[in-house]
């Protein structure tokens, strides 16, 4: 049984291993509890187990070889790809509709390496689950970004110069250096999540509701429950996606 369940994934080609469709995915759960049957019975005829196996087998191929001649059947059978983000503001009427919670996309964008929402360009659910990002071209960072840059992660000239020993001549007086200043980058914290604020977190990031509501009144939300998704990164920088 294991070297004919080994033959029929061979067959039914390596797309069945990388990536699982529905359609696949329902047709390997088919496979193997047929094949636990016989493991079970072993009395049972073997013929009884590896004809409803084959047959299986030969529809997902037949089924298969259609769905590469028609579009139309192939979305029928696979699904989909669904836009979650798109230039930095998210499809939450699709999120809904796919079932997509918050909580899964910022697991997945972590995986991809993106920390911000406003960083993605282009988000895309595939018909497999799994989130394609094509991140935003980074812009220069401005001048200020640039000197909190130097002043919270790197040593600044007269550091370096402490740190690489006394001048000549004063050998005698030494002076220790000053340790460097360095500020730990956190991810950014979600603020707002469909609608409800998540008080927790703004304590985190040292604010309150009335601060928050202030900022929300500068970009025109009147109120918090308009917005689908609002966070706070290492700058203090606010995104909102408000619905629509």
């Amino acid at each position: 049984m294991y070297f004919f369940v080994f033959l029929i994934l061979r067959l039914m080609g390596k797309r069945e291993i990388g990536k699982l469709s529905v359609f696949d995915m329902v047709i390997s759960i088919m496979l193997a509890e047929i094949a636990v049957i016989s493991i079970e019975s072993p009395d049972r005829a073997l013929w009884a187990t590896l004809a409803p196996m084959a047959l299986l087998v030969l529809i997902q191929l037949t089924i298969s070889r259609f769905t590469l001649k028609s579009r139309r059947l192939r979305l029928w059978f696979d699904g989909q790809p669904s836009v979650i983000i798109s230039r930095g503001h998210l499809n939450w009427e699709e999120m809904k509709r796919q079932r997509y919670s918050l909580d899964d996309l910022l697991m997945q964008l972590r995986e991809n390496k993106v920390d911000n929402v406003g960083q993605v360009e282009l988000a895309v659910l595939e018909s497999s689950g799994k989130l394609s990002v094509l991140p935003r071209d980074r812009e220069p960072a401005s001048d200020e970004e640039a000197s909190d840059r130097s002043e919270n992660g790197a040593f600044s000239t007269r550091d370096r110069e402490s740190a690489a020993g006394p001048e000549r001549g004063d050998a005698a007086k030494e002076v220790p250096p000053d340790p460097p200043r360095v500020r730990f980058e956190l991810l950014p914290l979600p603020l707002i999540l469909d609608g409800e604020v998540q008080e927790e977190n703004l304590g985190k990031a040292g604010k309150n509701l009335l601060w928050l509501k202030q900022e929300l009144r500068q970009r025109g939300v009147k109120d918090v429950r308009q917005v689908f998704f609002c966070s706070i990164d290492h700058r203090g920088k606010l995104y909102v996606d408000r619905k629509r």
